[in-house]
């Protein structure tokens, strides 16, 4: 059974923001509407199995995009930059394309920094949070600045690399496990992979993937500029972490929940894609059940 349809409720795609954003919907349109937001190199698939369980538990909709750049989304147009602020715009765009002007937003690793910075900025646009397995932005110290700087101009002056190619969709998913910058097994990995290929004319897959995000950010927020954001969030936020995932008892992580008014916080078996592990999405979703 084809995997958005194997908890009993089938994925739509669909087109938003003028055909710059592709995303998946699970539920009625005129339910209730979340906006589900992926991680760095993931895409829409990273929900096609908790999705289901909360449409079903809920009577909701959720509708999951492709970050630009990811997936089925167009890239990121000739000299820009993907900035993790520029990610809010896509977040606003399907709001504006679905005709939502609060929404809760479940979010996951990069998506849950985006999210934050959606609550923060504009608190009337958000409902609640629900965030796996990722708080805050990735940061760098202002005396760091210059060399953050520098490690962004001189490797945005490279060409761009090819996409990557492999003889079958097996072979990619073998190469994402093996590569993956936080680690999962097959099973997890598939419904990502599966989303972002494409055939090619000889009979491979080529990743989708703008090769470009694999540069490093010319800028990042200080930490002391990612608490602040922090403290400025108005809505209930629910943070599920993986036993396995990247935050736990890192000092970062403790001060970015502490500086958090309204936040919840469930540790779980599983890793940093504990919502996709299908040993530990079922807990996942019963949290968020209990929660909301």
């Amino acid at each position: 059974m084809n995997e958005l349809t194997r908890a009993g409720t089938a994925a739509q795609s669909l087109s938003l923001a003028q055909g710059r954003l592709a995303a998946l919907s699970w539920g009625r349109a005129n339910a209730p509407t979340w906006v589900a937001l992926h991680g760095w190199l993931d895409n829409a698939a990273s929900f096609t199995r908790l999705a289901p369980l909360l449409v079903k538990a809920l009577n909701i909709r959720i509708v999951a995009i492709d970050f630009r750049g990811h997936g089925h989304s167009a890239h990121a147009s000739a000299g820009s930059d993907y900035a993790l602020w520029d990610y809010t715009h896509d977040v606003l765009d399907t709001m504006e394309s679905l005709g939502v002007e609060k929404a809760t937003l479940l979010a996951h690793s990069m998506g849950a920094a985006v999210a934050c910075l959606v609550a923060s900025a504009l608190p009337e646009r958000v409902e609640k949070l629900i965030l796996l397995d990722g708080l805050g932005a990735l940061n760098t110290p202002a005396e760091e600045t210059t060399g953050q700087l520098r490690k962004g101009l001189v490797a945005y002056r490279r060409p761009l690399s090819r996409a990557p190619r492999y003889p079958d969709v097996e072979s990619a998913v073998a190469a994402r496990v093996a590569g993956g910058v936080t680690p999962l097994d097959s099973i997890t990995a598939t419904p990502l992979v599966e989303r972002n290929t494409q055939a090619t004319a000889d009979g491979h897959v080529q990743m989708r993937t703008d090769s470009r995000l694999l540069k490093p950010s010319l800028v990042r927020f200080t930490p002391q500029q990612v608490l602040a954001l922090l403290a400025e969030i108005q809505a209930p936020v629910l943070l599920i972490e993986g036993e396995l995932g990247i935050l736990g008892d890192r000092v970062w992580a403790e001060k970015a929940r502490q500086a958090v008014p309204q936040l919840t916080r469930h540790v779980l078996a599983g890793g940093h894609h504990l919502h996709l592990e299908p040993q530990a999405v079922r807990h996942v979703a019963e949290i968020i059940q209990h929660q909301v």
